[in-house]
């Protein structure tokens, strides 16, 4: 069974940073994608965030430049690092991953993703 656990959640004032980290088990994907998604309550859960097999990255326009997605498979571990942190940016984090093919681009869409960590809620005040 994959299992994904998230950490790293915490609050934080305007302007200071924060890194999560999901630790994955239980998966033997060659290739796969890598997501970190993020939802407020009454709103659609959002994707942040994307790393394939390759390293390739990929971000939502309102965290390019500042959050950055980040894999070590030694440890079967993602990360985000998250600076110059917002209001707009508190939310439930999620991670995801997803066997996906090398010549594919990782997924944007929430349906895109099998298998989800249960979340950490990052809080940024002003």
């Amino acid at each position: 069974q994959v299992k994904l656990v998230e950490s790293g959640g915490g609050s934080v004032q305007t302007g200071g940073s924060r890194k999560l980290s999901c630790v994955g088990s239980g998966y033997r994907y060659t290739d796969h994608c890598w997501a970190w998604f993020r939802q407020v309550p009454g709103k659609e859960r959002e994707w942040v965030a994307a790393i394939d097999s390759d390293g390739r990255t990929t971000y939502v326009d309102t965290v390019e430049g500042r959050f950055t997605i980040s894999e070590d498979n030694a440890k079967n571990t993602l990360y985000l690092q998250m600076n110059d942190l917002k209001p707009d940016d508190t939310a439930m984090y999620y991670c995801a991953i997803e066997p996906v093919p090398a010549s594919r681009y990782c997924p944007r869409q929430l349906g895109g993703y099998s298998v989800w960590g249960q979340g950490t809620q990052v809080t940024v005040s002003s």
